[in-house]
């Protein structure tokens, strides 16, 4: 195990270093590499640390989360309002629309089998936008209109969205039949993940100030392990409540975070956020090295040229939807460009339930898988460089008295 750790490490970084002297992002070298040591190529990480490989890049989306709740201004959330609120749905319900639409006239599968297909290749990837993002909010640039504050919001809700879908269209896949409660769970599991995130936020802070007042005061590196496992105990929640109800646990990490900001002192929240910022720097090699892992390079040729028609054909659908979010607002044709690209981005999402359809024993599981893998190969890329070539030149930075 301690071998395969320093592997995904030094692997890992070496691969990004790589990657900028090629002026590409750090992101695409991990995800090579993290290919290239995984199972399905030279097999260099061992099956311990693959068992827990969910688990971990799980934690490492969490110290991302975390940092994100600490850098979100829920002023600057609200003043953008109901872009952000269309874009946690309306851009992937686009993209699912256009794989239903197109996927069984490209392949021998039924609408429903092409339901599914949508519902895994539809979710943006927070662990590539959300980084981004942040680094926009850090440098100022679109904060004064709020757009990545939006597109952060937008992308950590959109993933509740699409999962509890492939959950319901799996169902009917396999014979089931859709329920009103399938559907209704989308909004209860966002407003529940929020409020208890919300919840947990304040009592963390009153705990951090109770003690702080009877001169106990709590060091910032000891409240980062603190937050960490909240966080890990939030996630056991909504396993744990699973049957009962449904609950975002990303989002309840997210919230927890915004409200420890919201209530802290500027020093206090700017302090835990580059405490978070450093954590990062592991966990993000951790968690593009497994993923890379996590994909069957071997599916990719089999996917053939149709699945690459059908990836760039359901991201038109996709564009189409994050533009018509867009209408209305004061953003600029360049703004729009921008927002378009940074919601194009495939990867965690894909991998943890691209081969779920295939376990399942879905007829369509095989096609799905490689339709996956090729979309994480092209779109975290694209998005990647995309999102790091325009920023500067679609977006106005923000002066420091504004």
């Amino acid at each position: 195990m301690l071998f395969s750790f320093a592997v995904i490490v030094f692997g890992g970084f070496a691969a990004a270093s790589l990657a900028q002297t090629l002026k590409l992002p750090r992101i695409i070298g991990m995800l090579v590499a993290g290919i290239l040591v995984g199972p399905f190529m030279f097999d260099f990480i061992d099956n311990s640390v693959l068992g827990i490989s969910s688990q971990l890049r799980q934690t490492a989306l969490i110290i991302i989360l975390i940092r994100a709740g600490l850098s979100l201004d829920l002023s600057d959330l609200k003043r953008v309002g109901r872009p952000a609120v269309m874009m946690s749905f309306l851009p992937a319900c686009f993209e699912m629309t256009g794989y239903v639409i197109f996927a069984p006239l490209l392949f021998d599968i039924s609408r429903t089998e092409a339901a599914v297909m949508g519902a895994v290749l539809s979710a943006v990837s927070p662990a590539v936008v959300v980084p981004r993002m942040i680094k926009l909010i850090d440098e100022r640039y679109g904060t004064e209109k709020g757009i990545p504050q939006m597109i952060l919001a937008g992308a950590s809700c959109d993933d509740v969205f699409v999962i509890v879908l492939f959950s319901t269209f799996v169902t009917m896949a396999q014979g089931g039949s859709a329920s009103i409660k399938g559907f209704a769970d989308i909004p209860i599991s966002i407003v529940l993940g929020v409020l208890l995130g919300a919840l947990s936020g304040l009592v963390l802070y009153y705990l951090f100030e109770t003690s702080f007042a009877h001169g106990r005061k709590i060091r910032n590196s000891t409240k980062v392990i603190i937050l960490i496992a909240a966080s890990f105990l939030l996630m056991s929640a909504e396993s744990y409540v699973k049957p009962y109800v449904a609950l975002s646990g990303l989002l309840a990490v997210m919230a927890m975070a915004c409200v420890i900001k919201r209530r802290s002192a500027v020093e206090v929240s700017s302090r835990l956020s580059e405490k978070f910022s450093k954590l990062w720097i592991a966990a993000e090699v951790l968690l593009f090295v497994l993923v890379g892992a996590a994909v069957d390079i071997r599916y990719t040729a089999e996917a053939g040229v149709s699945a690459v028609i059908i990836i760039f054909t359901a991201l038109i659908f996709r564009a189409a939807g994050v533009y018509i979010c867009m209408l209305g607002t004061k953003l600029n044709a360049k703004e729009r460009v921008f927002c378009i690209v940074a919601y194009l981005p495939k990867a965690t999402v894909q991998a943890a339930i691209g081969s779920v359809p295939l376990s399942l024993g879905l007829s369509c599981g095989k096609l799905v898988l490689s339709v996956a893998v090729l979309a994480i190969l092209i779109t975290a890329p694209l998005g990647a460089i995309g999102i790091d070539l325009l920023y500067k030149m679609c977006l106005e930075k923000e002066s420091d008295n504004g």
